[in-house]
Formats: C-alpha cells, sequence, structure tokens
C-alpha cells in the first residue's frame, strides 16, 4: 500500500506537535512541573512516534520512542527533572526537525546524527535509573519497537466495534492493515463505503482515532464498545481460556508492518464528536482563488469605468446591479486576502527558544513579553520576517540588555526585558523590538562611522546616527563572536524590509534601553495607490509613501546643477525628482511650476516627484512583473487599470537611487566630450 498520499498529512501535524512541545518545555518548571504539561508532552512525542512508525519513518520513531520514555517517567513522578534534563529534550527536538525535514525530501537523516542524539537521551536513561520499574531499553537504531496483539481480552479493555463511513476501496483495506497491528480482528464487514470491524484490542478509543485520523477524517468513525453477550464465540472462548502473561514488544523490522498510532491531542476526541471547524487547505490552491478574485476585481472595474459613459436614467436597473457587484467583489476581495492573514504568534513563539539559548551563552538575565500576537499579517510576509526579527532580537541580547552584576550597578533589575510587540496603523502593521538595556552609544557609532569613511558630522541629529548602524559592513563590537560582531545582519534587515515594501525606524536613550520599528504593509496582493500620469504613461504611487502633493511657486524652486533642482516646503528644501526622466518618458511637462509635485517619504528621507496629473486614488491589484517580463529598474510591480491598460507601480525607494546613478552618468559624459577635442 502507498503511503504516500497520507504523508503529508502527517508531516505537518508533526511540526505543529514539535512546536507545541518546544513551547511546553520553555514554561516548564523544573522545580514543580505541571503534571497538564508534561502529559501534554508526552502525548506529542507520542504521536509523532505512532505515525512515524506507520509510515516506515525508523530514525523518528526511535528517536521519538527514547523521549517519550523518559516523559512517561517524569509525568509518573518516577524522574525528577532539571535544567540540564530540558537542554537534552529541547536538542531532541531539534533534532526531531531535522529528521522530518529530511524525510519530508525523500531522504534519510544522517546516521551520525540520529546516534548522537539517541545516545544523549540513553545516557538520560542511566543517570536518571532511580531502580524504579522504569520501561526497557529502547531497541537498537535498526529495529522499531511496535506492540504485539493481544490474545486475549480477559482483565484488558474488550473488544471495540468500529464503524468507518465514506470510505474508498484503498482507504478501506488501508485502515484494516492498520487496525490488524492494534489488536486481533474478530469480524470485519463491509458494505458500499462503509467498513465495520470488531476488534479485540487493549488500545483505548483515542489511539485508534489518532491512527485512523492519518488516513481520513475524525467524523468518518465511530468506535463503540462491545458488550460480553455480543462478542462472537471465538473471542468467548479465549476469554475461556487461560490468560498467559503479557508478551513484551517484539521489534518489527523497518521493513515490516507499521506501528500502531497513540493518542493525538489533535485527534483525541470522544467517539461522535462533531466535525472539525477548520480545514487545510494547500497555500498553491489559496494563491490561485486570490488570483482569480483579483481578475474579477479588475473585470468589475472595467465594467465600471465603461458605465460611465451610460445614460444613468435609460440604464439604470444595470448601474445598481453594477453597484452591488462593486460592494460584493471588495466584500470578496476582503474574505479571500483574509485566509491567507496569520497570527503575530506564528512568528513570535520561535523567539522564546532563541532568547533562552542566546542568553544563557551570553551569561544574561532575560524576560520575553509579548503584546499583540493575534495580530494578523499575510503569510508571505510573515513567512519573510522571521528572518530580520531574529537578526534584531539577537542584537539586543547581544549589544542591548546587559549582564546582571552590570545591571545591578546601576541599579536596574538583574533581569532584563525584551518586548516584542505587532499593531495595526492604518492600512500598516507594526512591529516593535523593545529592550531596556544600554542603548545606543552616539559617539561609538559616529567614531566607527569615520573610521570606514562614511559622510557624517557631530551635528548630526539622533535619527539619521542611528540608521548608520544599517550600512553595509558596519559594527561597533570589539570582538567577533558567533553572535555578532562581523558587520552583516543589519544591513540585511533593512534591505529585506525595503524589499517588503517597509521601512525601519529606530528610537533609543543611553542607558534606558533601545526600541526597533518595523512599519509593513499588511499585504502585498493589493495596495491603496494614488494613480499619477507622466506624458501618456499612467503610474502607481503607492499611497503609504505619499505625504501630500502639490503646485510649486517659482520663488520656492532653486537649482543646484544644471539639470539638478530643490524644492522649499515649509523651510525645509526637499530634493525633486523628475520621473520622466527617471523613465524616459517624451511629451512629459518639464516645467516643474506647471506640472504637480508629490511629497514623499521613504527611508527616513524626503523627497519631491515630479507628474503632470493626479488620476486618482483607488485599491490595485499588484501582479509581480519579474514573473510576467524581467526585473526593471524603479519598478516594483504592476497592476491593470480599469481601462485596461497596464500601469507601473513605482518603487518609491529606489528613486534617489537612480537618480544619483543618472547624473553621475551624466557627469561622466560631460567629461568624455570635454576631452574629445584634446584628445583630437
Amino acid at each position: 500500500m502507498d503511503l504516500s498520499q497520507f504523508s503529508q498529512a502527517f508531516f505537518v501535524e508533526a511540526i505543529e506537535l514539535l512546536a507545541q512541545m518546544e513551547q511546553l518545555l520553555l514554561e516548564l518548571d523544573v522545580e514543580s512541573p505541571d503534571s497538564e504539561q508534561l502529559n501534554a508532552i508526552f502525548r506529542a512525542a507520542h504521536s509523532i512516534k505512532g505515525g512515524a512508525a506507520t509510515f516506515g519513518f525508523t530514525a523518528l520513531t526511535e528517536t521519538t520512542h527514547l523521549l517519550e520514555t523518559l516523559l512517561d517517567r517524569a509525568r509518573h513522578g518516577q524522574l525528577s527533572l532539571s535544567g540540564p534534563m530540558i537542554d537534552a529534550f529541547l536538542e531532541t527536538k531539534d533534532a526531531l526537525q531535522e529528521q522530518l525535514t529530511a524525510y519530508q525530501a525523500g531522504k534519510e537523516p544522517e546516521p551520525e546524527r540520529v546516534a548522537h542524539i539517541c545516545a544523549v537521551l540513553q545516557q538520560l536513561a542511566l543517570e536518571n535509573d532511580d531502580g524504579a520499574s522504569a520501561p526497557a531499553p529502547a531497541p537498537a537504531p535498526v529495529t522499531v519497537a511496535a506492540p504485539a496483539p493481544v490474545a486475549a481480552a480477559a482483565g484488558g479493555q474488550g473488544a471495540l466495534r468500529i464503524r468507518f463511513s465514506r470510505l474508498s476501496d484503498s482507504e478501506c483495506d488501508l485502515l484494516a492493515d492498520e487496525l490488524g497491528n492494534l489488536g486481533k480482528i474478530l469480524s470485519r464487514t463491509r458494505s458500499n463505503d462503509q467498513l465495520t470491524v470488531v476488534l479485540e484490542t487493549t488500545c483505548d478509543p483515542d489511539a485508534i482515532i489518532a491512527v485512523c485520523c492519518f488516513v481520513i477524517d475524525e467524523s468518518q468513525i465511530d468506535i463503540t464498545r462491545e458488550s460480553a453477550d455480543a462478542a462472537p464465540a471465538e473471542a468467548v472462548a479465549a476469554v475461556a481460556a487461560p490468560v498467559p502473561a503479557p508478551a513484551a514488544p517484539a521489534p518489527v523490522e523497518a521493513a515490516g508492518k507499521p506501528q500502531a498510532s497513540p493518542a493525538s491531542p489533535a485527534a483525541a476526541a470522544a467517539p461522535g464528536a462533531k466535525e472539525s471547524s477548520s480545514i487545510r487547505v494547500d497555500v498553491e490552491k489559496v494563491d490561485q482563488l486570490i488570483n482569480l478574485v483579483g481578475e474579477l476585481v479588475i473585470t468589475q472595474s472595467m465594467l465600471t469605468q465603461a458605465a460611465t459613459m451610460l445614460d444613468p436614467v435609460a440604464y439604470e436597473r444595470f448601474l445598481s446591479g453594477l453597484g452591488h457587484l462593486e460592494r460584493n467583489a471588495r466584500d470578496l476581495q476582503e474574505s479571500v486576502m483574509s485566509i491567507r492573514m496569520m497570527p503575530m504568534d506564528y512568528v513570535f513563539s520561535r523567539f522564546p527558544r532563541v532568547i533562552r539559548d542566546v542568553s544563557a551563552k551570553l551569561g544574561k538575565q532575560v524576560r520575553l513579553d509579548t503584546f499583540g500576537k493575534e495580530t494578523e499579517l499575510d503569510k508571505g510576509l510573515i513567512e519573510r520576517i522571521v528572518d530580520p526579527l531574529t537578526h534584531l532580537v539577537r542584537n539586543s541580547l547581544d549589544h542591548g540588555i546587559e549582564t546582571p552584576d552590570i545591571r545591578l550597578a546601576k541599579g536596574k533589575e538583574a533581569t532584563g526585558q525584551l518586548l516584542l510587540s505587532a499593531q495595526h496603523h492604518g492600512g500598516n502593521i507594526v512591529i516593535e523590538v523593545s529592550d531596556d538595556g544600554a542603548g545606543l552609544n552616539r559617539e561609538k557609532i559616529l567614531a566607527k562611522a569615520m573610521q570606514q569613511g562614511l559622510n557624517v558630522s557631530e551635528s548630526m541629529p539622533d535619527d539619521e546616527v542611528w540608521q548608520l548602524i544599517f550600512a553595509p559592513g558596519f559594527s561597533t563590537a570589539e570582538q567577533i563572536t558567533d553572535i555578532s560582531g562581523r558587520g552583516v545582519g543589519m544591513d540585511v534587515v533593512k534591505r529585506n524590509i525595503q524589499e517588503m515594501g517597509g521601512h525601519v525606524e529606530i528610537q533609543s536613550r543611553g542607558g534606558h534601553g533601545t526600541t526597533t520599528r518595523i512599519v509593513l504593509p499588511l499585504t502585498l496582493a493589493i495596495l491603496n495607490g494614488m494613480s499619477v500620469k507622466v506624458g501618456n504613461e499612467a503610474y502607481i504611487l503607492p499611497l503609504s509613501y505619499v505625504i501630500e502633493s502639490l503646485q510649486p511657486l517659482p520663488e520656492h524652486l532653486h537649482s543646484i546643477t544644471s539639470d539638478g533642482h530643490v524644492i522649499k516646503v515649509r523651510g525645509e528644501y526637499l530634493p525633486l525628482i523628475e520621473l520622466h526622466r527617471v523613465f524616459d518618458v517624451s511629451g512629459a511637462q518639464v516645467n516643474p511650476t506647471q506640472g504637480i509635485l508629490v511629497i514623499v517619504q521613504a527611508d527616513d528621507a524626503r523627497f519631491a516627484l515630479l507628474v503632470d496629473e493626479l488620476l486618482g486614488q483607488h485599491q490595485v491589484v499588484v501582479k509581480n512583473l519579474e514573473t510576467n517580463y524581467r526585473k526593471v529598474p524603479g519598478i516594483s510591480a504592476a497592476t491593470i487599470l480599469g481601462d485596461g491598460s497596464v500601469a507601473f507601480i513605482i518603487d518609491v525607494g529606489a528613486m534617489p537611487r537612480i537618480q544619483r546613478a543618472q547624473a553621475a552618468s551624466s557627469a561622466a559624459l560631460a567629461g568624455a566630450s570635454r576631452m574629445e577635442p584634446i584628445a583630437a
């Protein structure tokens, strides 16, 4: 039987169980462990082992068998927990993650890594063996343990009647094989798409449900206990016979029949429970649905624009229906977009482990607080924000929060605080990483910047000084460690966030700590934009960058080069970037006083963009330009307007760089042309 069609469900559930296990281990009080937490950790390991055996993942089965043996002793009070033991359990979790990744890629885990983690767990079992009746040591790594089917039910739980519904032929055969590993099948009846099995077993219904849920949904399973009178004759005869002692678990070769899966927290529900309120859907299907809804919105926009030329009296019913379509399309778009939204807890839950490991290595005491874990962000962005946030957290731990002795000398608590927060602000999400450490050292940053030849001055405002830490290769660490000091990371943080359409802000006070604020759009699939006209071309400016628009007076314009200008806006001189020059558009307005200036802000810098006309504001569906064409400097994506034409979405943050590059190129050409007569 090919199990590959079911293995993906196991991988998804196993990854969730490992995350749950790690969180519970980090929360566990080793001095006074909570029994419910220990039981939950044990059940997670138990479920992974059962599923791994079902699919023939030998290394994963062996590792989780050793882990659950220790956890079982801990939850029954036969083993005393300690800090090093929790460290070993967390190391095991990492090893299990590696093994899952290998199996998911169709490969075998590295034998050395498997042998190492098994040796660690076996050593723990030996060191903490107090002579109690602990489970027998695990078999060698080449085999997996599987319970032998019981021969009789006397003194046990007896027979269970298990009814399955809505089964295919392959599911029917697979479930029958699996139940055969859980006990002795006394009878098996098949009728259309239903299967009824009477099973003599010592397993409880929850364990059986857990096994079957790797193949079918829980709502397709109904389990009842057989009464003694209703038991088949062969079962009654078996009960009357002398009952042998329970057999020890028999080792089964990896290529043999799979082992039963124990109950998982997700599947362990009472028989006949209501159908699950959620379903798993492949991300590609969600993306396809979002793309189709985007096309629907574009089509609706085209119809709306075409309808502007119709007589509102003669076509009253048509226009009314079109209005309903527009509202429904907007509601549908928002509903579909919400499917891709995930809570920030998905990201924040990763950091207790990071903080525990790094702070222990640095000899620091750190308390993590989180705020706004329920705040939602697009799945595509939430996965890309993990690495930048990890860099910021590690920097706060290394450079920000002081060691306990230094903190006490400064009158602070020995334990430092690291705060992760997220909240919606308009059409954006604001994520903050704050610490109560030493703060940024202005003098040290300026000295390092001067040493590296950066253009800085003592009179620079603090905001500009803090931004220097994002310069490539910049680091004030006095020694290089595996945590920081190599000058890589912070520049990558800024670049990655800019690629997501966001920006980074820093606030710091000496001796009081640092706050790094990341501002991101909620999604990259749609955006609120301002459409502008340059020549005969239409462009989209993301509204998140736009501050205001105005038509300048001649006295507000000042020339700094032959073709370079600045504009004075309320006492501040802003660079002027002419979009017709950037994109080489003919027929555009070249006189700034006759055009419109849009004041924008990107990367903590403000500048003015010269356009011919403002067309309006509306939501646009973002289309990836690189997928359909190629990367275009100054353009981040494209969209389709209501008239069916394509409009480019401007990469506002790239405008100053492009202008500088064009100015340098023009200067080089001018220099070459001046040299030509001399060369002649």
